[in-house]
């Protein structure tokens, strides 16, 4: 992440958001495609009980990417939405936060509890940066069978392998290899899985 902005280096602040580096958010562009996303998944949510099959019409709009048998309990909460992939089988349950300023892959068959939160924005240390409302992003990717437990909180550049376990509550703060159990605050790896 380039951490001196230079506001006239001719990109678009969408362009700069894209590319990991520094960006302004109230960019007139962003905040019409996060109004979108917002609208969208207040839409899914509202819909989800009376009209399932409307709902995932929905989820097909407002996702980058999404299979069509995934299972996601509202309210889901949304940057844009648009840089959120999702595969098959996965089931998503209730107050799912997925801030996705930069990409957010889910795999196959993943498991995610209750008031899980997937955090890719990033903010500068340097107050005067922080200030002038310059901000960033790091992508998180979720391998196929991965089960995340309610409340767990995935940070901005997260990696977690296949079939790994994230226990309830946990902050993962960094990778996870494949085929292990993590727990806490920060995550640690508690055990193997066979």
């Amino acid at each position: 992440m380039n951490q001196t902005p230079e506001p006239h280096d001719g990109r678009s602040m969408r362009e700069r958001m894209e590319a990991g580096d520094l960006y302004i958010a109230d960019d007139p562009d962003l905040a019409k495609a996060a109004q979108r996303g917002i609208r969208l998944a207040d839409e899914y949510s509202r819909t989800w009980t009376a009209n399932p099959e409307g709902a995932k019409e929905i989820l097909a709009e407002l996702l980058g990417s999404c299979a069509p048998d995934v299972e996601i309990r509202p309210p889901l909460y949304v940057d844009y939405g648009s840089y959120i992939t999702i595969g098959a089988g996965t089931f998503i349950n209730f107050n799912f936060t997925a801030l996705d300023v930069a990409p957010i892959t889910i795999g196959k068959d993943v498991m995610v509890g209750p008031n899980v939160q997937l955090l890719t924005p990033t903010h500068p240390v340097d107050p005067v940066l922080r200030r002038a409302k310059w901000e960033a992003a790091q992508p998180i990717t979720i391998a196929d069978n991965v089960w995340l437990g309610g409340g767990v909180a995935v940070l901005p550049g997260v990696t977690i392998g296949e079939n790994t376990v994230v226990g309830t509550g946990a902050v993962v703060t960094r990778d996870l290899p494949a085929n292990v159990v993590a727990v806490g605050n920060p995550a640690r790896i508690v055990r193997e899985i066979p």
